[in-house]
């Protein structure tokens, strides 16, 4: 085994003795609270969010998408994890120095007139410095943390570990394919010459719409392990939104986000499968700054077209049209009742795409409506045996929820049928193939998607 092989499975065996008491303890709770066993959850959420938060990595990644999910886990949990991405701890100047160096060489602050050894911004997998190149240019440079292979691999051991712990106490979704579009999709996000090239795709794809801001890429300075783009002005928008801007500004934002994430899939068959609060930014004018693009999924053009089946047969009741859309996506084995039970859940994100007028995402006053209505599928795939999600689904579902959790706090006040209807209108499966594949040979996606 060379040194290298060596520092890596050390590494693993770190991260997994670090985390397995985590993962343990809450896989332990959860089945306790499902078999009517009282423990001190919030407690232990909070203890799991430091243990996380301090470790960051690609667990937090996985926390944060489980918050995402209605009903994924318990409320303590997805309450505490929520926050972790903004409370994670920066690394410091040594090892900034250090890193730089080992990406761009002894010589790496000549590129710069000035680099801010502090960080901007700290995350799950990297942290954000603020320089200016000699040109004058403000740049933002997105550099990853230490050993993040080693750590990559020994957090999916233990989301592996958790899903079957959890798969044995109940077997309503069966994981197998999440787990592996999740392990493919978290492995990408560790390549930023892969993420450059796909920041540069989602500039081609938004470069018309002009309440969307994607940042650039500076050619020469992105390797595998630094990331180095146009500094985007901006607050976060939670920070927004506390301030209670005016609706105009509400329904702006909420139109912007509808548009970066829609234009994208029903034109070229693209998804941004993160769609965490902290990767959204309004700037001084109002518009928005969409940032992160380690997460993307490509998707074929029958696979868009089987979205837009599913509304029709939504909206026209029509159980055939549905089979067709569901088989489309990827489920097998669907019996009448088991595709009633997926309708539920159908209805309840298609319904204010069938509303033609202005109004809230939902008008049902209450954030936990969504966890409701999933625990009503839940409970249907239970009785009838449990269903195979594709694992095409998952980040289209993932940015629907996460997408429709924003809204929610927006109360915004639109028409969300004729944003959707703008996009889908004269839809043909070839031209929106010719045109992701000119996309995606412009931007220099890699292929794997």
């Amino acid at each position: 085994m060379s040194d290298t092989e060596k520092a890596s499975l050390f590494g693993e065996l770190r991260r997994f003795a670090r985390t397995s008491g985590a993962v343990g303890g809450i896989a332990m709770r959860v089945a306790g609270s499902r078999m009517g066993i009282k423990s001190d959850r919030s407690g232990h959420a909070e203890d799991l969010k430091v243990i996380l938060g301090g470790l960051k990595g690609p667990m937090m990644k996985v926390a944060q998408f489980l918050t995402t999910i209605p009903d994924a886990l318990p409320e303590e949990y997805a309450r505490e994890l929520s926050e972790l991405q903004s409370n994670a701890p920066p690394m410091g100047a040594a090892f900034v120095r250090r890193r730089m160096q080992g990406e761009l060489g002894p010589d790496w602050q000549s590129h710069f007139s000035a680099f801010n050894l502090e960080a901007a911004a700290a995350a799950s997998l990297g942290q954000v410095h603020r320089a200016t190149l000699k040109s004058g240019q403000q740049v933002a440079c997105k550099l990853q943390y230490p050993d993040m292979p080693s750590t990559m691999e020994a957090d999916l051991r233990q989301l592996r570990l958790a899903m079957s712990v959890y798969r044995r106490m109940d077997d309503s979704i069966q994981t197998e394919d999440i787990y592996t579009e999740l392990a493919e999709r978290l492995r990408e996000e560790l390549d930023y010459t892969r993420e450059a090239a796909q920041m540069r795709l989602y500039g081609l794809m938004l470069g018309d719409e002009p309440l969307v801001h994607i940042p650039v890429p500076v050619p020469g300075l992105c390797t595998k392990r630094l990331l180095t783009m146009d500094w985007l002005e901006g607050r976060a928008l939670m920070q927004r939104l506390g301030e209670d801007p005016p609706m105009e500004e509400r329904n702006s934002l909420a139109t912007a986000l509808f548009r970066a994430w829609y234009v994208p899939f029903y034109r070229y068959g693209v998804i941004h499968g993160d769609p965490h609060l902290g990767n959204y930014q309004v700037r001084p004018d109002g518009t928005l700054n969409l940032l992160d693009f380690g997460a993307i999924r490509v998707f074929p053009a029958h696979f868009v077209r089987a979205v837009i089946d599913l509304y029709e047969a939504v909206r026209d009741d029509d159980r055939e049209k549905s089979h067709h859309a569901y088989e489309q996506w990827g489920f097998t084995d669907l019996s009448n009742e088991k595709m009633d039970i997926l309708n539920l859940w159908a209805k309840f994100l298609y319904e204010p795409l069938l509303d033609d007028r202005v109004r809230r995402i939902t008008e049902i006053d209450d954030p936990q409506f969504g966890r409701s209505v999933a625990q009503k599928v839940h409970d249907g795939l239970k009785r009838v045996g449990g269903v195979k999600p594709p694992r095409e689904f998952v980040l289209m579902d993932r940015s629907a929820i996460g997408l429709g959790s924003v809204f929610f706090r927006l109360k915004a006040e639109i028409n969300w049928s004729r944003l959707f209807h703008e996009l889908i209108e004269g839809f043909e499966t070839q031209a929106l193939a010719d045109r992701q594949a000119a996309a995606l040979a412009e931007a220099g996606v890699p292929a794997g998607l």
